[in-house]
């Protein structure tokens, strides 16, 4: 990740500093992701036009597990959106400069689709609630993957599988409602995954989720990242989410990021104060549970 910073203290402006080539840390990584200078404009209710992301500027390391934090309104979403080209109606984006594996795609863009897949926080909405669970996968499969019924089906099954879904053949029949709450979003990773991403991006994928479920939700992005050497881009507000799964972050304010780098970096030396505000607010650490937690151990919510 970046580690150079925006504004300080002293007023320093971010997008300067940001776009002056201060990514001296990642010369020796692979970058899947850069992105210089992106812009996304809004119709505003009262008329005109209202800046949400402005002058971004960011890499993603290849096989890294990225965190971005902030505020509500921070513009964390909208950046994933953007990446992923579902903004609103009337958004209009823009950018200097987009490198993929190294290659300008610019000019490409946003026709271009980025090898990305997204996870979204409340798969209630994501989902047809008429259509049962493997309807929904298969269609992705021979939408990504350009197979027959017959296989796209097992790999639909293969999917449930790989997101530690116990008896996966039932839960294809099913339909969105009739599962948990930790399950629909195991769905959902495995219909992201289904599209054959480099790049898995999710939105606050473990809000609607209570505390264990999280917990089996996060070790298992990991663990896919691990897997299917995925590089993993992780929205939340949570700062524990950070620490718990992320190699790197990016703290966002107002549309900006302020400040990047390692996540062992960032939450030791915070150079922003904006950063430091957040980690400040944070909730004290729960005292650690006696015996071991073993979050590999497969999900254990009910089905319905």
């Amino acid at each position: 990740m970046t580690d150079e910073f925006a504004t300080d203290a002293a007023g320093t402006d971010a997008a300067t500093r940001a776009s002056s080539g201060a990514r001296s840390d990642l010369v020796h990584r692979e970058v899947l992701l850069s992105v210089t200078g992106l812009d996304v404009e809004l119709p505003a209710r009262t008329g005109g036009r209202v800046r949400v992301l402005d002058d971004v500027s960011f890499d993603v390391p290849r096989g890294r597990v990225v965190g971005i934090v902030g505020e509500s309104g921070s513009g964390k979403t909208m950046l994933l959106r953007a990446l992923l080209g579902i903004l609103p109606d009337g958004a209009t984006p823009t950018w200097r400069r987009v490198l993929l594996d190294g290659h300008d795609i610019t000019a490409e863009l946003p026709r271009r689709r980025l090898p990305a897949a997204m996870v979204f926080q409340d798969p209630m909405t994501s989902f047809d609630p008429l259509v049962r669970i493997g309807a929904h996968l298969t269609e992705v499969v021979q939408r990504f993957q350009r197979v027959g019924r017959r296989r796209a089906a097992e790999l639909a099954r293969e999917a449930l599988v790989a997101v530690r879904i116990p008896d996966p053949d039932r839960v294809l029949t099913r339909y969105p409602h009739e599962l948990s709450g930790g399950m629909r979003q195991r769905a959902m990773i495995a219909m992201a995954l289904l599209a054959n991403p480099e790049l898995l991006l999710a939105d606050e994928p473990t809000t609607a989720l209570d505390a264990t479920i999280q917990a089996q939700i996060l070790a298992l992005l990991r663990s896919l990242q691990s897997e299917r050497a995925l590089t993993v881009v992780i929205v939340t507000h949570d700062l524990a989410v950070v620490a718990a799964v992320c190699d790197d972050v990016l703290v966002m304010k107002d549309g900006r990021i302020v400040e990047s780098g390692e996540v062992d970096r960032v939450f030791r030396e915070p150079r922003h104060p904006y950063t430091r505000e957040l980690l400040a607010a944070a909730p004290a650490e729960p005292a650690e549970p006696e015996g071991p937690v073993d979050h590999a151990a497969g999900p254990k919510e009910a089905d319905a």
